[in-house]
């Protein structure tokens, strides 16, 4: 009876970890993630204003329709990207993600304390040829170090009337995401 329990024990155990090792494991094998979803639609440092949510779905799953969202899939590579984002009335985000969907970093427009959001994102390497200049402070350049090459930026802005839609549309519109010079 000892021995049945300890098997039993032991196969419950190995079943569990089987089971935690697959579910950890398989946004590893999906093929259809989020980069692969918006690479579809949107090209490399450039914005793209992502269609609003509506009965047949959406870009990316769980999107509210209270707000207008904007992608760009960065891609490092050719140097460090500029990213200059208006802020709207209400409430302005920005979320860095890798290519595999981790997050990383994130801003949004009371932390910015500006009217628009503007920093540079850049791989270690990138950052550490920056050269040092006593002058340029931190509340100067705000830089975002990004672990992989590619990802992707998602910027939401939060719609509070109905009416302040297209508005809004037109300040997420306006948003620049470019390889910078340096």
């Amino acid at each position: 009876m000892a021995r049945a329990l300890l098997v039993l024990a032991f196969g419950l155990v190995l079943g569990g970890i089987v089971h935690i090792v697959s579910v950890l494991s398989l946004p590893l094998f999906a093929e259809r993630d989020a980069f692969a979803r918006l690479s579809a639609i949107a090209e490399p440092n450039t914005v793209t204003l992502l269609d609003d949510p509506g009965p047949a779905g959406a870009v990316l799953p769980a999107s509210d329709p209270a707000f207008v969202s904007a992608v760009c899939l960065y891609d490092l590579a050719e140097g460090p990207m500029k990213l200059v984002l208006p802020t709207t009335p209400d409430y302005t985000s920005v979320s860095f993600y890798t290519r595999s969907g981790l997050a990383f970093y994130a801003i949004n427009d009371r932390a910015a304390g500006r009217q628009v959001i503007e920093l540079d994102l850049m791989n270690a390497r990138q950052k550490a040829e920056l050269p040092d200049n006593d002058e340029v402070t931190a509340a100067d350049q705000l830089i975002v170090e990004s672990p992989t090459d590619e990802g992707i930026v998602l910027m939401r802005a939060l719609v509070g009337e109905p009416s302040a839609r297209d508005l809004v549309r037109q300040r997420m519109a306006a948003a620049r995401c470019e390889v910078s010079g340096g």
